[in-house]
């Protein structure tokens, strides 16, 4: 899904700001201190599901993002800050809106609910504070040597993808998705931009304004949160009057995964006032996994630049594939995908062109594939028919496309023929199973 761009007026300012969907309910959400939904990869996965049952609008402040830049020696205010989300609010017709603030954005939200309570209806407050730093008053802040150390390191990684191992530490291993990191902290804006930001972020307090938040307030805060610990969302809901909180298992800065679907359930029960229901959807699918065989010796061989440029044409030329096929890629796996296919013999042959696609760069993969009912999370997928497919690529050979026996009872009158492997026992999964591999 892709959003509608948008600019409002905000005094001399251009804010640019995108719409996902069209439901019941305004959501708006600020930035989370850098402009970074225009770059889309996974941290724009957040905005379609919230989408599912709201009308969901996001910005960049100025200065940052694809609105106006500002001079590097200029300080926003948090009153400028504020104006920039009325515009938007105006902008996009909106009367009144709950407001979500995440991250740095935090206390720009509880002062526009308490100043303006006729244009916010209630307020989510996650993973954010009321005061960042730490204060004789206030343990839970940032110690002032840590907020240094901070600024500094933020500065020096800031284009290189670098700051993901301190936001999002489950994803810091994977170097794809640092890379679409990286491309989002340079569409942001530049280290000099993101440097005054972080100084004007270490110097806000709006303690004194929380018992003054008079809309309903949830906050939200997770257990292992890295740059933010969770004492400051207990501050927060311990000092807003009549605050729900709700602590959210993980470390991540941004949800994704399995995260994103726990955080978005308990926004759309307090945002709608029902529960959800677009947990799981259970369909029958063939979830087809790669991976390049000895990826490692050969990422040591290329070195890490030319290596990423390989695995880019790689990706690519899977990605042709998989639309080709009639498929659905549904993540990178490492140096592999994962995809899932309405049929399993359009899923085969997927496989197979993928594997005869990569060989001219060099490449070998093994592939493993089953069909079974899987249930669709958002824009990821889970369940046990996933986890088969899993093991069963994990048994497979250089250049081998292994199925299970479903697989093969599935495409009788196909053309497509097998050799017999066997029965293996898959790990994590109960009883054994025939796995075959197909032959051409």
């Amino acid at each position: 899904m892709e959003p509608e761009l948008r600019y409002a007026k905000s005094g001399d300012y251009r804010i640019a700001y995108g719409i996902w969907g069209d439901g019941p309910v305004d959501l708006l959400i600020a930035p989370g201190g850098f402009g970074m939904f225009e770059a889309g990869g996974h941290v724009s996965l957040v905005y379609p599901r919230l989408a599912s049952f709201a009308r969901v609008i996001t910005y960049t402040i100025r200065g940052s993002g694809f609105s106006d830049p500002a001079p590097l020696e200029a300080t926003t205010t948090m009153e400028e800050r504020v104006d920039d989300a009325l515009a938007v609010l105006d902008d996009a017709g909106v009367a009144k809106a709950v407001f979500l603030g995440n991250g740095y954005s935090g206390p720009d939200g509880i002062f526009l609910a308490s100043t303006f309570p006729d244009r916010v209806s209630s307020l989510i407050l996650y993973d954010t504070y009321a005061r960042w730093t730490r204060a004789d008053d206030y343990p839970a802040g940032m110690p002032a040597e840590s907020a240094a150390k901070f600024r500094k390191l933020v500065v020096d990684l800031w284009g290189s993808g670098g700051t993901i191992a301190g936001m999002q530490p489950s994803l810091a291993g994977d170097p794809l998705m640092q890379r679409d990191w990286a491309m989002q902290e340079r569409i942001s804006g530049s280290a000099q931009q993101v440097d005054r930001l972080v100084r004007m972020y270490f110097d806000t307090d709006v303690r004194d304004v929380l018992p003054t938040v008079r809309v309903p307030t949830l906050v939200l805060h997770r257990t292992g949160d890295l740059q933010f610990r969770i004492g400051h969302g207990r501050y927060l809901a311990e000092r807003i009057p009549g605050a729900t909180f709700t602590e959210l298992a993980g470390s991540d800065y941004l949800p994704v995964g399995d995260d994103l679907e726990a955080f978005a359930v308990v926004v759309e029960e307090f945002v709608t006032g029902r529960p959800s229901f677009a947990a799981d959807d259970r369909v029958l699918a063939t979830v087809l996994f790669t991976d390049i065989v000895d990826s490692t010796s050969a990422a040591a061989t290329l070195g890490d630049r030319a290596w990423r440029q390989l695995l880019d044409r790689h990706d690519d030329t899977v990605n042709r594939q998989i639309e080709r096929h009639r498929g659905t890629a549904v993540k990178q796996t490492g140096d592999g995908v994962a995809a899932t296919f309405d049929g399993p013999a359009r899923a085969i042959r997927c496989a197979c062109a993928i594997r005869d696609a990569v060989r001219p760069l060099g490449l070998e993969i093994r592939a493993g594939l089953h069909t079974g009912e899987i249930e669709i999370r958002g824009q990821d997928v889970s369940g046990l028919g996933v986890h088969i497919a899993a093991r069963v690529a994990d048994l497979a050979g250089a250049g081998e496309v292994l199925v299970s026996s479903t697989v093969k009872d599935l495409v009788v009158g196909s053309g497509i023929s097998f050799e017999d492997r066997g029965m293996h026992a898959l790990k994590g999964v109960p009883d054994e199973w025939r796995l075959l591999s197909v032959v051409g």
